[in-house]
């Protein structure tokens, strides 16, 4: 525990933690989700969002984190994906604003209509180059192209492909779908700024960020120490160890920093980055609701 709720000043001190030992995110859903039934009561569903470069191009993946805690699925073996191509897309291929309605109203009626007629997932979508990819694990595909048209009939003005193959491994799923370690920090670090909006904290104020890094040895926690020296940390404990398994050796540090997005990845993925190369593991960081 890294301490209760209490005063200081006029800021509201609450811990904000993220990382292998501290979970409080709460789901975030970001742009449009279905309200469709989940068929798969065991999974706790955990939508979110992430940038990336695909095929050189920018592109937006809006996925189902909390399947990789039960994927691949054994019934689920085949991959179908609808792919649709955007009326008005902005000029770097994502959605724009004018299409954000009628793009999730595809979405829910896809769904509607897949889930209800076949043993299906949904695992969530890509949008790039000016097209919106939705991806289903599926069990029974009998017709699923027709469940497919049936479905993009209320759209006659959307032209749209679709395909289908074996991926019992769930590969497209874990190999493209899903953000790589660094790509899954920057999600991380969104989400408890969001707990920050969420509290009241308009995010000008710099205030002091506490960092945890975790080591297998005492020697890599040393030289962790040592790269981060130009950084101007405060250390604050540094030479504790704990019982965390495979991962004993802990340092605390902080800084006065600014929270805001930019600036927050800046400093993290640094920090994180830094910890891999020492064979360490960034826990988090923790900070202050300051409202003005």
């Amino acid at each position: 525990m890294k301490g209760m709720g209490c005063e200081r000043g006029d800021a509201i001190f609450e811990p904000l933690i993220m990382g292998l030992f501290h979970k409080l995110f709460e789901k975030k859903e970001m742009e449009s989700k279905s309200e469709i039934p989940d068929d798969n009561p065991s999974q706790e569903e955990d939508w979110d969002f992430y940038f990336s470069n695909v095929d050189e191009l920018i592109g937006s993946f809006y996925i189902d984190l909390g399947l990789a805690k039960i994927a691949p699925l054994v019934d689920r073996p085949n991959l179908v994906w609808v792919s649709v191509n955007m009326n008005n897309p902005r000029e770097d291929g994502l959605s724009s604003n004018e299409e954000f309605n009628t793009l999730s109203a595809i979405e829910d009626r896809l769904q509607e209509f897949i889930l209800c007629k076949h043993n299906s997932t949904y695992a969530g979508r890509l949008t790039t180059d000016g097209r919106r990819d939705f991806y289903f694990y599926m069990g029974d595909t009998t017709l699923y192209d027709k469940t497919i048209s049936e479905s993009m009939v209320a759209f006659p003005n959307y032209t749209f492909d679709f395909g289908i193959k074996k991926d019992n491994q769930w590969e497209q799923y874990f190999n493209f779908m899903y953000p790589n370690p660094r790509q899954f920090q920057s999600i991380q670090n969104r989400r408890v700024i969001d707990n920050l909006e969420k509290n009241g904290d308009p995010l000008t104020k710099a205030r002091q960020v506490d960092h945890w890094i975790y080591f297998k040895t005492d020697s890599d926690r040393t030289d962790l120490i040592k790269k981060i020296e130009p950084l101007k940390f405060d250390i604050v404990s540094g030479d504790e160890k704990t019982s965390f398994g495979d991962f004993p050796y802990q340092l605390h540090i902080s800084r006065i920093d600014k929270v805001d997005l930019d600036s927050i990845d800046d400093y993290v993925l640094d920090l994180w980055q830094f910890a891999n190369e020492c064979n360490g593991d960034y826990d988090g960081w923790e900070t202050s609701v300051e409202k003005e």
